[in-house]
């Protein structure tokens, strides 16, 4: 299924109901008065997320959603229906722009969140509504208002606890696969990854995470080279980021340092908040060295990296140190949300 994160669509709200004129009419009963009923207010129309949609990709080709118009009121004091509300499926991450103006509508991130976009017309009154001591045979009544119109612009940025940043073919699909049942594409050339993948990694029954692997980044991407303008917001609502590194790089006279340091540069390029989330260093593919000479090789990139942060060494194609490091991030995830857990509480109690 082709993957897309950013689509517009337009959605109308159903007027509202006009009111009725009418009067009562029955034998016996002369100068019934008045009897018109109110109309229906129209449907509203709703941004849903939902869990099992993982793209707007449907929005290409439905681009148009419309909620129905309230009924007009009728005689004998019958009130019109209410329009249905029309309720439309985006994924979590979503976030709702007005297109005209750019302004920021909401960001739907929790399956089941509701998002009004437009709002239903109100009901026109009957001539009912209008009855009173000196008019006591109105004939006034009151149409429905207009429902709302919007052009909205939805983008998308997947939810995800930890994201893969690396240079092309340095491993990250290859490591989504080992460690989660993702199925990304994995080949010999770079480039195979085209769009975002999520991985659910499961170190045990009760404990889970979220892993994402966008495409790789290259020299430029901030400013739009390659796919790593498109895909780098993706990586913006994770908690920790993974920057794989090939230490090994096949046919490439670029040294694992270096292709580095480009990460590091359009990362910081591309957004602040991004560079200052907390990022590992996994030094990938040991399995293409002696054993005698991985802790060398590797200690050589970091002292010259000048890295301060954790540091692992794995071979994703042959899940080698794979599982420490899960485990690492599992129990990395469980203090982030412990300490913001306490940090809310002590919040609350400060404003009680």
């Amino acid at each position: 299924m082709r993957f897309v994160d950013e689509a517009e669509i337009r959605v109308e709200a159903g007027d509202g109901g006009n009111g009725k004129a009418s009067f009562r009419r029955e034998k016996y009963i002369p100068l019934g008065g008045p009897n018109g009923g109110d109309g229906g207010d129209g449907g509203s129309v709703y941004l849903v997320a939902t869990e099992n949609v993982n793209t707007l990709v449907d929005f290409r080709y439905h681009s148009v959603h419309r909620a129905q118009r309230g009924e007009n009121g009728g005689s004998r004091d019958c009130t019109g229906k209410k329009g249905e509300d029309c309720l439309v499926a985006v994924p979590p991450g979503t976030i709702v722009y007005e297109a005209s103006t750019g302004e920021k509508i909401g960001d739907l991130t929790k399956p089941g969140q509701r998002l009004l976009v437009a709002k239903g017309g109100f009901h026109g009154l009957g001539n009912t509504r209008f009855k009173s001591s000196i008019n006591r045979a109105p004939q006034q009544t009151s149409k429905g208002s207009a429902g709302e119109h919007r052009l909205l612009h939805l983008e998308l940025m997947v939810i995800a606890d930890v994201g893969l940043l690396g240079m092309p073919n340095a491993g990250k699909s290859s490591l989504i696969r080992v460690v989660s049942s993702a199925r990304p594409k994995v080949a010999d050339y770079p480039f195979t990854t085209l769009h975002p993948n999520l991985g659910v990694v499961r170190v045990d029954d009760l404990r889970s995470f979220v892993i994402a692997d966008i495409p790789g980044v290259i020299e430029g991407a901030a400013e739009g080279a390659g796919l790593g303008l498109q895909f780098l917001k993706h990586l913006s609502r994770t908690g920790l980021l993974l920057h794989i590194l090939d230490i090994a790089p096949y046919e490439s006279d670029e040294s694992p340092v270096s292709s580095a340091r480009k990460i590091i540069q359009e990362v910081e390029k591309w957004s602040d908040e991004l560079a200052n989330k907390p990022r590992w260093l996994v030094l990938n593919k040991i399995d293409n060295l002696p054993d005698d000479e991985v802790d060398q090789h590797c200690q050589a990139i970091v002292d010259e990296l000048g890295w301060k942060g954790p540091v692992f060494k794995i071979s994703a194609l042959k899940s080698q140190g794979t599982q420490a490091l899960m485990y690492a991030i599992m129990d990395f995830l469980e203090q982030e949300k412990a300490q913001q857990k306490e940090q809310e509480q002590e919040l609350s109690r400060e404003s009680e």
